[in-house]
């Protein structure tokens, strides 16, 4: 069992995400009869699959629900994170695809004051697009009903 310290340390996610994390069930501890919490060293790497979760852009929410589906809290293996990747798959994809029209759309764009409303390619003139929902079409992924 580690202490919050040297879990901290050895994982490098601060004393305060530690906490945090065990709020929202991503993580668990036992305490001791100090009520000093006490982590079993399988958490370092159930803390490295939720950090490398939230660096493809998952929510915590969305990391949760992913791990609820292992039994028993048990620590994500290899297995398990392969079969997990593919559920998120089509959403990164969308990100993906999102990002990259904001970065083809706002090459020459400073973001919208706008100095450049001749050749804006986010103007929506007698508002043309309402009919595309809510939002920026232009922006959205492709998926979501956005539009080039």
């Amino acid at each position: 069992m580690l202490t919050i310290g040297e879990v901290a340390d050895r994982s490098g996610v601060p004393h305060t995400a530690l906490r945090f994390y065990e709020e929202r069930g991503l993580i668990h501890s036992e305490r001791t009869a100090g009520n000093q919490r006490r982590y079993p060293r399988a958490v370092l790497r159930r803390l490295a699959f939720i950090r490398t979760a939230q660096r493809v852009g998952l929510s915590l929410e969305e990391i949760r629900d992913a791990l609820e589906t292992l039994p028993d809290r048990r620590t994500p293996t290899k297995v398990d994170w392969t079969k997990l990747s593919k559920t998120w798959r089509g959403e990164i994809d969308a990100r993906i695809d999102a990002l990259q029209r904001l970065r083809d759309n706002l090459t020459s764009c400073i973001g919208c004051g706008c100095l450049s409303l001749k050749s804006c390619l986010l103007v929506n003139g007698d508002d043309q697009l309402a009919a595309f929902g809510p939002g920026a079409p232009r922006l959205k992924a492709g998926s979501e009903g956005g539009i080039s």
